[in-house]
């Protein structure tokens, strides 16, 4: 009982941030097959139940649309928004800056953030970036796990491949101008390679939105211990991916508290400001979301009204209260507000 009323006090207190969510995919499935209110009806109440005041929106293409529909996908899916943001005024709004964020908050409405999860519908046309940011755009995550014209991704698991590479020169001048911009550079999906160019170009904090603890879940779309320290010294931030293969691949059932055991690993090497949430949510639409069929997906997080056990996961771990604050957000905001803002 006195862990659900400090929960609900940390919920209020905080300015809680998922970092990854493929909201504007599933809207703009959806609606391309007559619905409308998609947020309304679908999002909007577990949302307010999680306590949750920022998502961070991905613009996500899949393969058999790429390249051809690449840019008329994402395209579409910000139109879509912003059909939803008309039908239903003064629960939720888009936001290009932090201000705007907490102005959302203030006047109770959950604020949007988009983000590029992938440059795929840039191609490599430089400008098209400026395009985005217009239509406020502010992350961009150059790859997904795959390859495209800035850099390669990192797979989920092994696969039969042939040479990789870093960043392309395209990829990066893209990185230069996402700084110019004021756009934050997501270094989730990359591999290896393309990490470590991105690490020697930028001058501004750098994020990896949803990728977990490679020394706890050996897959290459988490992060190595060395990688960790460098986004910190970048004073960067990295948000834990409540999929299961990305927590403990090995295990049968996965549990919040192994999720929070990469907490620990991060807090461990880089310190407490340097973590936050990108759950990376998958549940309500795995029916036609890209995963690995090889490895059976899962979230142990499976709506954001369950948003109160990642907290009391924490509080399981032995984190103060003015730490589970920056968990549950308040790290996200300072990066943002350093970039963007």
């Amino acid at each position: 009982m006195q862990d659900k009323k400090r929960i609900a006090g940390l919920h209020d207190q905080a300015f809680v941030v998922d970092a990854h969510f493929d909201l504007t995919m599933d809207v703009a499935y959806q609606r391309e097959r007559g619905k409308q209110k998609v947020i309304e009806s679908d999002y909007l109440e577990g949302f307010r139940q999680g306590g949750v005041d920022l998502i961070v929106s991905a613009l996500f293409v899949h393969d058999y649309f790429l390249p051809e529909m690449g840019l008329k996908k994402a395209l579409q899916q910000v139109a879509h928004l912003y059909d939803e943001i008309d039908e239903t005024p003064g629960k939720f709004r888009l936001c290009r800056t932090i201000a705007e964020a907490r102005a959302a908050k203030a006047a109770g409405e959950v604020a949007l953030i988009l983000s590029l999860e992938g440059a795929d519908p840039i191609q490599n046309d430089l400008g098209l970036l400026r395009a985005f940011y217009e239509l406020g755009v502010r992350g961009l995550g150059l790859v997904w796990s795959r390859r495209n014209y800035a850099a390669d991704g990192a797979f989920f698991m092994p696969v039969k491949e042939g040479q990789k590479g870093g960043l392309t020169p395209f990829g990066v001048k893209l990185v230069e101008k996402a700084e110019e911009l004021g756009m934050i550079v997501d270094l989730s999906h990359i591999n290896d390679e393309g990490f470590a160019d991105v690490l020697d170009i930028v001058s501004k904090p750098v994020i990896a939105s949803h990728s977990n603890c490679r020394e706890l879940a050996d897959t290459k779309r988490n992060l190595t211990d060395k990688q960790i320290e460098q986004i910190a010294a970048k004073g960067g931030v990295i948000g834990m991916n409540s999929v299961n293969m990305f927590v403990d691949p090995g295990k049968e059932q996965v549990t919040v508290s192994d999720l929070v055991d990469h907490v620990d690993h991060i807090v461990k090497i880089a310190g407490v400001d340097h973590v936050g949430i990108g759950f990376d949510i998958c549940h309500c639409f795995t029916d036609y979301l890209q995963l690995v069929e090889a490895l059976p997906a899962y979230d142990i997080i499976e709506s954001h009204r369950q948003m109160p056990l990642f907290t009391a996961a924490l509080i399981q771990h032995g984190y103060c209260d003015e730490d589970i604050i920056k968990i549950l957000g308040g790290n996200f905001l300072r990066v943002y507000e350093s970039v963007f803002d």
